[in-house]
């Protein structure tokens, strides 16, 4: 088995690094450099058209988008060392709330992002969208604080799904988004980041 990990640090390269390291299986890190362009380069592209990280190759097949990587190991890795739901509806819960990150609150997030960002002419931030986009986010902070009742996403046990949730908040919260108003999701990030597998994701 050969698997074979394409990132930049301190991107969204991030979450799957977190996931590969909570799994303990063993793997090759490629880093890429963004500014050098490296994730545009030819060979690059032959793994992930869109010229992103994270990719992931297992066997010599590609994958990309975090998602699905995500999901992808859970399935193949996962479920055997208790960190991804057997196949079923528990395993239905694991993957809405993976896709859910990227899909839902990602969606709001970047429109924040967008009308907010100085890496954006200020000429194109819009107050209202703004003012819109932060609600939707703070609304959907409020989702995850009320599923998270039983200490994580699928009850009282950590899983790929915290990890992959978890690493989103822990960037809002890195891009000035408070997170006082939730207590659930401040001690829940509290206990997934204090996991020895997020330390290792954050070294790069």
């Amino acid at each position: 088995m050969s698997l074979t990990f394409y990132y930049a640090p301190m991107s969204s390269a991030v979450t799957t690094h977190w996931v590969l390291e909570e799994l303990g299986v063993p793997y090759t890190k490629v880093k890429l450099e963004l500014a050098a362009g490296e994730t545009r380069a030819p060979a690059h592209l032959a793994r992930n058209p869109n010229g992103k990280v994270p990719v992931i190759e297992h066997d010599g097949v590609p994958i990309f988008e975090s998602a699905a990587i995500t999901i992808y190991l859970g399935e193949a890795f996962g479920a055997e060392r208790g960190l991804f739901p057997a196949a079923g509806p528990r395993r239905g819960q694991a993957m809405q709330w993976i896709v859910w990150a990227n899909v839902t609150l990602g969606e709001a997030f970047s429109r924040v992002q967008h009308n907010s960002s100085p890496l954006i002419p200020a000429e194109r931030h819009n107050p209202h969208a703004l003012a819109a986009a932060r609600a939707d986010t703070e609304r959907l902070l409020g989702v995850l604080d009320g599923a998270l009742a039983g200490g994580y996403l699928l009850g009282d046990a950590f899983t790929l799904a915290d990890a992959h949730v978890a690493s989103w908040i822990a960037f809002l919260r890195m891009r000035g988004v408070a997170l006082a108003a939730y207590p659930r999701i401040e001690a829940w990030l509290a206990r997934c980041t204090a996991r020895p597998g997020f330390a290792a994701s954050m070294a790069g």
